[in-house]
């Protein structure tokens, strides 16, 4: 029991860092829309920094970590060789992200073009290939980053890393005032702080990881069985990567011929990723080394325990977001971006977007959640096959229905497809056996958050019309919106307690765990 206990306070302490972290991003995009809109400037940046991020998380995040914890995390549990193997991998990522970064800035023209074909022959291609030019070396810094947090995590320190987001929002929030007060160019502004975010969280990381007896050090990486294994299981996750990153360029490709639209899917991402990344991310980043210890020791019950709970935490609070997003897509999109350069059209198209993310909510959080109980076990051929058929079916669905609705076609191809990887991951893990099957008491309880979920909705949409008058003044509407989300939370609270879906006893000790 003290170790589901050791989880849940790991989450619930990535996930307090995760909620700061995209509460400082939420502002940063804020700013944004403020300052850019969604016009062409915005449009050429969120081409130019999404590309350095999709191959951080194709690789960094995805294929090497993937690859990477599991094996070190029972290196630590058996305690034989974690070191070695760590200053390997550390040597094999750092040469290998030189060569790319060198490669992807001479190839910007090609990897805009990919990216966006829709900017050709307007002044937003030229653009996007200038702020990629000074934004791809960030993949450097925040791969390195990423490995680091690994190790952090598998040692159980994950606050560490988790707060490492944080500085990068404050540094790009000091940038946009600092260029707004001295009259510089915002998009140039926000495409050289990129890599200085990247430097400083980096830096960060380091010093995290020489505090837990870590350093760094560079050499030509040995091909030892271990980096050997390590290289082989990489080969799947890295094809799984790709084609969750082609999916990404679907969406991208969609949109960019729309101008604002690939803006629109930004700024809503941005808002739906606040539950996913403090709830999915932080479930899913503490169960891959937890069930790999488990696997290690031979404890089949605690590692069925451990993905139980972890799913049962993670659907408890964001059922209730998705419901949320959903059905106030429209006031929240209207106060917190409508302002500015940013105009009602695009508060009507980014609300949109939102409401069918937020259809899609709980299919990432339950990827985040099974992903693991493959991943765990180096199995990492089946998710490479699932996610193959998942983006069959985006890309037929995102070019089938852009004639047909326009712009919203690449969310709802991506909140459509996320849920036919669940049920193929879901399908897939029932051969695992009993360890990876949802227990009784998690079926007890799935439905009583889907009601109270129900419950919270239905008194949103009340107060949503009782709040009205609020929400359209100017110098009430935060305010009005805060007593809006208060009102879905307290009501939240009071269903999924009364309807047992959590019990105030779980509560407090989530609260002295914190």
């Amino acid at each position: 029991m003290s170790g589901q206990r050791r989880m849940i306070r790991s989450i619930v302490t990535l996930g307090g860092w995760t909620l700061v972290s995209r509460g400082a991003g939420l502002v940063r995009e804020l700013m944004m829309a403020a300052y850019l809109g969604a016009g062409p400037v915005a449009d050429a940046f969120n081409v130019a920094f999404s590309l350095p991020n999709m191959f951080r998380r194709f690789f960094a995040e995805g294929a090497f970590n993937q690859a990477f914890v599991p094996l070190y995390s029972k290196k630590l549990q058996s305690g034989t060789g974690a070191e070695e193997f760590a200053q390997n991998a550390f040597s094999g990522l750092t040469i290998f992200l030189v060569f790319v970064s060198i490669l992807g800035t001479v190839a910007m023209p090609l990897l805009v073009w990919a990216m966006a074909a829709g900017f050709v022959g307007d002044g937003r291609f030229d653009m996007a290939v200038d702020f990629g030019r000074i934004t791809f070396c960030y993949i450097g810094f925040i791969s390195l980053f990423a490995l680091l947090s690994g190790i952090l995590n598998a040692h159980g320190h994950f606050a560490e890393a988790g707060a490492v987001p944080v500085l990068m929002n404050l540094v790009f929030i000091a940038a946009m005032v600092l260029a707004h007060q001295q009259g510089w160019d915002i998009g140039t502004t926000l495409a050289w702080t990129t890599p200085i975010t990247g430097i400083a969280q980096l830096g960060w990381t380091l010093y995290a990881a020489r505090r837990i007896g870590f350093i760094p050090r560079l050499r030509l990486p040995r091909l030892t069985p271990d980096f050997r294994r390590m290289m082989v299981n990489m080969g799947p996750v890295l094809l799984v990567g790709g084609v969750l990153q082609i999916n990404l360029l679907v969406s991208r490709q969609v949109a960019s011929g729309t101008e604002g639209a690939i803006s629109w899917l930004v700024y809503a991402d941005r808002l739906y990723q606040l539950p996913l990344g403090v709830v999915a991310i932080a479930v899913g980043t503490v169960l891959l080394p937890e069930l790999s210890r488990r696997l290690q020791a031979g404890d089949a019950i605690g590692g069925r325990e451990a993905f139980n709970r972890g799913t049962e935490f993670a659907l408890l609070l964001t059922l209730p977001a998705a419901v949320a997003l959903v059905l106030i897509a429209l006031p929240i999109t209207e106060v917190l971006y409508q302002r500015g350069a940013f105009g009602v059209e695009d508060t009507a198209a980014t609300a949109l977007a939102l409401a069918i993310y937020g259809l899609g909510l709980p299919a990432f959080v339950l990827q985040k959640a099974l992903q693991p109980l493959f991943y765990a076990r180096e199995d990492t051929r089946r998710p490479l096959r699932y996610a193959v058929w998942s983006l069959a079916l985006n890309a037929t669905l995102a070019f089938s229905l852009m004639p047909l609705i326009g712009f919203s076609a690449a969310a709802w191809a991506t909140t459509l497809s996320a849920w036919v990887m669940v049920a193929q991951l879901w399908w897939g893990a029932r051969a695992m056996g009993e360890e990876a099957r949802f227990d009784a008491r998690f079926l007890s309880r799935l439905w009583r958050i889907a009601l109270a979920s129900a419950l919270m909705g239905a008194a949103l949409w009340v107060g949503w019309s009782l709040l009205q008058p609020m929400l359209e003044l100017r110098a009430y509407r935060i305010f009005g919106l805060f007593l809006l989300i208060f009102l879905g939370i307290a009501s939240y609270a009071v269903a999924a307690v009364g309807l047992r879906a959590v019990r105030p006893a779980e509560l407090k000790a989530m609260i002295r765990q914190r």
